[in-house]
């Protein structure tokens, strides 16, 4: 995606530290600081040669040491980024306790800035060919579908689905501002039953072949007590392609 986009990378590892982790080993072990710090390094070493295998000597990609192990400092510096790359959550890893298990939504909603989830299992060849757009009319979705165009632009196939009574009309709509964005999007009814949208939609993705799904985040609640809409949820478990969230 760097080179297609002429864009730059900064790798940023994030992970709960060791001391906040296990906060008892403190009074177990008199050296446990050093212990702790050592963890530390021995995660960050990891994910670094990680990068840099993956990397591959890319002139575009860049590695950043971060500012502390808070989740909350990776949300900040989120805030100078175009787009985040991030995992789905996978709970059978057992690094998955080095986040909080509501990272990817969090972040989400912190930092303001659309993601790029990619699914933990199989192989992602390429991303945008086919595009797959939920669409509700709300600013969720619109900021999606504007950190989209980048894809949309250059997709074979932008196919947009709605559900709901409505949902014909406001999708006529969105089809023809992405028209005038140079984007010729099919339009698909779902109808007028919303329930159980997120299986529906990781469904018709697999119908229709798409390798990017677009959608926004939704959630009620202040700060880190965000309860995700049954959508928002089900995509982020069960998800078997890239999809671009925005909040």
């Amino acid at each position: 995606m760097a080179d297609a986009f002429e864009a730059d990378v900064t790798g940023l590892p994030c992970t709960l530290s060791a001391l906040m982790r296990y906060p008892f080993a403190l009074s177990a072990a008199p050296d446990a600081i050093c212990i702790m710090q050592e963890l530390d390094k021995q995660r960050r070493d990891k994910a670094l040669a990680l990068f840099v295998k993956a990397a591959a000597g890319s002139p575009r990609l860049h590695w950043e040491e971060p500012a502390s192990d808070d989740p909350g400092a990776f949300a900040r510096r989120a805030l100078y980024a175009d787009l985040l790359v991030l995992g789905q959550r996978n709970e059978e890893d057992p690094d998955a306790a080095d986040l909080p298990a509501d990272f990817v939504s969090s972040l989400l909603v912190e930092s303001g800035k659309p993601a790029l989830i990619v699914p933990y299992t199989g192989t992602v060849a390429a991303v945008g060919q086919t595009v797959l757009v939920a669409w509700k009319e709300t600013r969720e979705s619109a900021r999606a579908v504007t950190a989209a165009l980048p894809w949309l632009s250059r997709a074979r196939s932008v196919q947009v689905v709605g559900y709901g009574e409505a949902a014909e009309a406001s999708m006529r709509r969105l089809q023809t501002y992405l028209r005038t964005q140079g984007v010729n999007a099919s339009v698909r009814v779902g109808g007028v039953d919303d329930s159980e949208i997120g299986e529906r939609l990781l469904s018709l993705a697999a119908d229709v072949g798409a390798d990017l799904l677009v959608m926004g985040c939704y959630g009620h609640g202040r700060a880190r007590e965000w309860v995700l809409g049954g959508a928002t949820r089900s995509i982020l478990q069960s998800m078997t392609l890239p999809v671009l969230m925005a909040h």
